[in-house]
């Protein structure tokens, strides 16, 4: 099987390669941390060995349960927030035909979320939806009791008691939360669902290996197998002790030097739309992970060439800032050339009998040249196709990086204190029992 390649060319010719060649003992010292548990944060690294210890059990495990919810289903909506849903709906978008969710004949049940935003059309929407459909739920938290979900959890949760049932409701709920703690959990004894573990040293964003991410995965069909497969390939790769050959040390190191250079906002840039849920769990595990202490690379995201006639011209003339990182994909699922036209009214016959493909990564090398001589710095990975196996590389390669990179900026990579500052003025607004001093306070700063 090929690998993830990582070139830096692009990038190197922007920084001092005497000083990236420093970065050598550094990056190797922060994996030392990852794998020695003696960094910051060392209690949450779970993930870190997880491609290589998840039990062929519970494997089986959750593909007998997705199977069970597949039978009985037509939807399955998976509650959840952050990481409890980002790196499900990545992989699911990244894996499914763009157009799957209109075809009314379907071998595997539509795979909606929820419980991700405080929309009240939303939920609305949802639930009109769902009125005539045989559905199920994931739901996904550690301590049950996150607005957000536990909103959408409740309206879900009676809307199928009523349809079905409590008994059958029971049938048609799994909850993944803590072993032994929270309100989910006691709900799920209470009522007798079907259960998966959160564990305790995995935080949300770094997730999408354990049953988090594998059971919707697993409902939608897809082999989680060979999702594990790709990741635990980069797990061995990312311990390459050539810093030259070790992808994640490359690109973890890349970004502290372009960041020491005030190029403090990366742009992750894909020309597959097949990649747009990527980029956006990418964002959070960069976002929640890097930025604290006033710190930390700004993460952005970009699909072109669709973007290039919206964000094209600030990334090619805007504040200088900026680097960017293209995920490149060299072979696509389908072929499909350009027809010759006899009367060549758009002019495009120079271009009749080539593959779409071949003008969509000219104009990925276009731009990259476009954007360098913008002075951009450009990092490409490169990844072979879009299969399970390639986007488990994937998935791993940006999570080993990220918690490299933090530890090259000397925070903790594994929390996100500054999360609980809206929902502290929230509940203070709620009037939340428990925040009776804190609602006072905030009345006074708004009245």
């Amino acid at each position: 099987m090929k690998h993830l390649q990582v070139d830096l060319k692009n990038a190197l010719s922007f920084i001092d390669k005497n000083n990236f060649n420093n970065y050598d003992k550094l990056v190797k010292n922060q994996n030392e941390k990852l794998i020695n548990k003696t960094g910051k944060g060392s209690d949450f690294l779970g993930w870190v060995n997880l491609p290589n210890i998840i039990s062929s059990d519970l494997i089986s495990e959750i593909n007998e349960t997705a199977k069970q919810l597949r039978e009985k289903s037509e939807v399955i909506v998976v509650i959840g927030i952050g990481g409890s849903y980002l790196g499900a709906k990545a992989v699911i978008e990244a894996l499914s035909g763009q157009f799957d969710h209109l075809k009314q004949e379907r071998k595997n049940p539509h795979i909606l979320f929820a419980g991700h935003n405080l929309s009240e059309d939303y939920h609305y929407e949802l639930l009109d939806f769902l009125k005539d459909k045989k559905y199920s739920l994931v739901v996904i938290s550690k301590s049950g009791t996150t607005t957000e979900p536990a909103i959408a959890f409740r309206l879900l949760r009676k809307d199928l008691e009523n349809r079905f049932g409590k008994q059958e409701t029971s049938n048609r709920i799994i909850a993944i939360t803590d072993a032994s703690k929270g309100a989910l959990r006691n709900m799920a004894e209470q009522e007798n669902y079907k259960s998966f573990i959160i564990d305790d040293d995995i935080g949300g964003r770094y997730s999408v290996l354990t049953p988090v991410g594998l059971l919707p995965i697993a409902c939608a069909g897809y082999n989680i197998e060979e999702l594990l497969n790709g990741a635990k390939s980069m797990f061995e790769n990312s311990q390459n002790n050539s810093f030259e050959e070790n992808p994640v040390y490359q690109y973890a190191a890349i970004r502290h030097a372009l960041y020491s250079i005030n190029k403090t906002t990366e742009i992750l840039a894909n020309y597959d739309l097949r990649l747009n849920y990527i980029a956006e769990w990418w964002k959070q595990l960069f976002g929640e992970s890097e930025g604290k202490e006033n710190k930390g690379i700004f993460p952005a995201s970009v699909s072109f060439t669709t973007d290039l006639h919206s964000l094209g011209q600030y990334v090619q003339e805007g504040l200088r800032n900026i680097f960017e990182t293209v995920i490149s994909v060299e072979k696509t699922k389908f072929n499909l050339k350009i027809p010759d036209d006899k009367d060549n009214f758009d002019k495009l016959n120079y271009l009749a009998s080539k593959p779409i493909d071949y003008v969509n990564k000219m104009a990925e090398l276009g731009t990259k040249l476009a954007h360098i001589d913008g002075n951009v710095p450009n990092i490409k990975i490169t990844i072979p196709e879009i299969t399970e196996y390639y986007i488990g590389q994937l998935i791993y390669f940006f999570e080993k990086s990220c918690a490299i990179s933090g530890y090259l900026l000397n925070i903790n990579p594994f929390d996100q204190p500054g999360v609980e500052a809206y929902k502290n003025n929230m509940f203070a607004l709620l009037e939340k029992p428990g925040f009776e001093e804190e609602s006072r306070k905030i009345k006074t700063r708004i009245s």
